[in-house]
């Protein structure tokens, strides 16, 4: 197996075009044909890092967090990210981060972080708009069930909980072959009449080019007749945070006390508890900020994630109690289902989650 292959599957479960326009997810060293000979999961990549993955003969490192963010003009040792790649480089160990995609995955960062707390009923907090597209095609009624084989197959027709969902109907399609034309059925210069169904169904916008490939391969015709339409659709289990429910009410000092014991935490930073039983909780991995509206319009009691700037803790206006539990710890657990996932994809070669805490933030 290579690192491409990893990559691969990588992004089968997190595609790179999920990420955020800042974001700079994917492979960032090593060569994609070098037979992976380890594997190491980790939530940042650092020296100490690499380092780990050298003594274990890891020859590739998967992070959560790229160690690039900005374009590189030299590789001089100047600072921790250019140390970072420089011992990867001369070490030969390949370095891949899946970000902002993995945040917006399925049973991603946020969704990993809701399980940690044990909650239940849970949902995207923010589904990705537009990340849906409709194919419709005209194929000959005696092949459509072919094309649509090969379509599902392409990952086509899968709407939430329900796979290979299409919708047809027959009816009839005429053309007239010219001259240099070579037609499957029908004779050249010659109007044609031919019973057809018409086929729709949904698929993912970043499976455009895999899903029309796969019609053309098993389509009889040599030239397919099939639009592309971009829909509006939210798409339920893309997207970002994640909101779900405690599996019984709670009052605030049986919340923080629970909150501590599933994350493994001596304190965390909350605005003021509201007073009400806590029931609904929303959470985002990382720098959540941005999602406190979602969290108040769906109800949430409590909204938990990290990085919130001192004037941003207003902004909850005891509509809901705000729980920063710090960037590291609301993303730590993302360690274990990529180590879960790509363990269950590959057996030749060795799957190791790093022991090196990473956390740059110490607590006195």
């Amino acid at each position: 197996m290579t690192v491409q292959d990893v990559c691969n599957s990588m992004e089968t479960w997190a595609p790179l075009s999920w990420q955020e326009s800042y974001d700079n997810a994917g492979l960032l060293c090593g060569s994609r044909s070098q037979a992976v000979s380890g594997v190491l999961i980790s939530l940042d990549c650092t020296e100490a890092v690499v380092q780990e993955a050298i003594a274990k003969g890891c020859n590739m490192i998967v992070a959560h967090h790229p160690i690039v963010f900005k374009g590189l003009k030299s590789l001089t040792g100047k600072d921790y990210v250019e140390r970072t790649m420089i011992l990867a480089i001369k070490n030969d160990v390949a370095i891949y981060a899946s970000h902002t995609n993995l945040d917006h995955a399925p049973k991603g960062v946020s969704y990993q972080l809701a399980q940690t707390l044990g909650l239940v009923n849970g949902q995207v907090l923010r589904p990705f708009k537009q990340a849906l597209k409709q194919l419709t095609y005209f194929v000959p009624s005696d092949a459509a069930e072919m094309t649509r084989t090969a379509l599902h197959a392409a990952g086509a027709g899968n709407i939430g909980n329900y796979s290979d969902c299409s919708f047809s109907q027959t009816g009839t399609g005429r053309f007239t072959p010219n001259e240099i034309a070579n037609p499957t059925i029908g004779t050249n210069n010659q109007a044609e009449v031919v019973k057809e169904d018409q086929i729709q169904m949904i698929f993912p916008a970043h499976l455009e080019n895999s899903v029309i490939r796969a019609l053309k391969s098993a389509h009889p015709y040599e030239e397919v007749a099939y639009f592309i339409q971009a829909l509006d659709n939210t798409w339920d289990e893309v997207g970002s945070g994640y909101i779900a429910e405690l599996p019984e009410v709670m009052d605030s000092n049986a919340f923080s006390t629970y909150l501590k014991a599933k994350l493994g935490l001596n304190h965390f930073r909350h605005t003021a508890w509201l007073g009400k039983p806590i029931k609904r909780i929303a959470v985002c991995g990382g720098a959540g900020s941005f999602l406190l509206k979602d969290a108040i319009k769906a109800g949430a009691d409590v909204f938990i994630s990290g990085d919130f700037k001192y004037h941003e803790f207003f902004d909850a206006e005891n509509h809901c109690t705000i729980c920063d539990i710090g960037h590291y710890e609301s993303e730590v657990m993302i360690k274990d289902a990529i180590h879960a996932y790509l363990s269950n994809n590959f057996s030749t070669f060795a799957v190791l989650k790093s022991m090196t805490n990473s956390n740059p933030v110490s607590y006195a």
